[in-house]
């Protein structure tokens, strides 16, 4: 009888609840986005473009659609978000935009995007391969002196290598737990300084302005060491092969005594020598005399100066340099990056933001160290099929537009 009585009351509660008011309370948000487009293109202003709500906890991703004036609605549990925007209206324009963090834990909000435009790139990063690979039984160690990265003529006309830059963004890994070079506003918006910091070294492709073409599908191989690393380790990659470009320079990077820096195999032209544009790294002992990049989560860029513009007399001047602590790096302006990508490391809690949002909003997940895993963009088939030659995405956002595949892609090949 006892259980009975208690049983009716329970439901004599709950027809008296009424469910006109939220069931949640208090713990659901309502999130207001405006997304704004640059002065210069506000014609693109329309309904149905995307904007995606990222839980940073949950990694639950919630997308809703902007209407005629850019506006959009979100009602989410209360937490930390991150909110991002990737427009692609036609072959001619990107737009992307993103608030890193999104306080939703406190109440509702509203906030504006501002998208940032950048036209489809010409050369591209299409591969990058440096987390190294298995020593052969009964070695149980890593590899990692075999790193490669592969661009791509992404165009329907011929483009030239010739005076295209190479280099890193600092930091050099994900994880740092900070990054001197950006900043958050009071809105949570990543505010980056003018420039993107390349740390140790410039490289630059050889050539006087048309001696290295790449034709409309072609890829150009950029080798860290120019040598048949399956010689050694069979689960490597042989880059001893014509056509390919080294990074190599025995004088400024002569390597450890333990790793002395190889000579380039019989295959690889000396003109296809990349050479150091500017090194800010000291040598030494205590120094860099080994290039390096980051093994699991390397931000990669390729840029070339403006036309006309003396590259390399800026880069013998203190305006080129801009120093954290100890150490200098070199300042690169974004608007002089023709591609870039960032890698992020899956197994760590921190990701740090290292590439502005029109060079890359984004980043692609990289998770295995030392497998023969690389990073490699995806390949858009209807564009391949309608040009006749390998096309890839390019929405610059490697969120998007890479992926991290078993093999090396130069595997294939042997």
């Amino acid at each position: 009888m006892k259980k009975l009585t208690i049983y009716l009351l329970l439901l004599l509660s709950a027809a008296c609840t009424s469910f006109e008011r939220d069931p949640y309370g208090d713990a659901v948000r309502t999130l207001d986005v405006t997304v704004v487009y640059p002065e210069d293109y506000a014609q693109y202003l329309r309904a149905g473009v995307d904007v995606t709500l990222a839980d940073r906890n949950s990694g639950n991703v919630y997308t809703a659609q902007t209407d005629n004036s850019g506006a959009a609605e979100f009602r989410v549990t209360a937490g930390h978000y991150k909110l991002s925007v990737l427009d692609l209206p036609d072959d001619e324009a990107v737009f992307n935009g993103s608030v890193e963090l999104v306080d939703l834990s406190k109440g509702n909000l509203s906030l504006s995007v501002e998208l940032d435009f950048s036209k489809p790139g010409t050369i591209i990063i299409k591969e990058i391969y440096s987390a190294g690979c298995p020593q052969d039984p009964p070695s149980t160690g890593s590899y990692t002196y075999d790193k490669y990265i592969i661009l791509h003529n992404n165009s329907f006309e011929t483009q030239y290598l010739d005076g295209l830059c190479l280099g890193t963004v600092a930091p050099y890994n994900s994880s740092a737990q900070n990054n001197p070079w950006t900043s958050t506003d009071s809105s949570g918006n990543l505010v980056f300084r003018e420039f993107a910091a390349i740390p140790d070294c410039v490289w630059q492709f050889p050539g006087t302005g048309s001696d290295f073409p790449l034709q409309p599908g072609e890829d150009a191989v950029i080798a860290y060491h120019g040598v048949d690393h399956t010689a050694t380790y069979s689960q490597s990659v042989n880059l001893n092969r014509k056509g390919y470009f080294v990074l190599y320079d025995l004088l400024l990077y002569p390597g450890t005594k333990n790793n002395p820096t190889p000579t380039p195999g019989d295959q690889i032209d000396e003109a296809h020598y990349m050479k150091v544009l500017k090194k800010t790294g000291k040598s030494g002992e205590s120094g860099a005399n080994t290039y390096v990049i980051s093994n699991n989560s390397p931000a990669v860029i390729i840029f070339r100066a403006p036309e006309g513009f003396d590259l390399e007399a800026y880069l013998s001047t203190k305006d080129s340099e801009a120093q954290n602590g100890s150490l200098l790096y070199t300042k690169v302006p974004w608007e002089w990056i023709v591609d870039g990508a960032e890698v992020a490391d899956n197994t760590g809690a921190v990701r740090t933001k290292r590439l502005r949002t029109d060079v890359d909003a984004g980043a692609v997940g990289f998770s295995a160290m030392a497998q023969g895993h690389t990073l490699h963009r995806r390949l858009n088939e209807d564009a391949t099929e309608s040009a006749g030659f390998e096309v890839y995405y390019d929405t610059n956002n490697s969120s998007n537009d890479f992926y991290e595949r078993e093999t090396q892609s130069l595997r294939e090949e042997l």
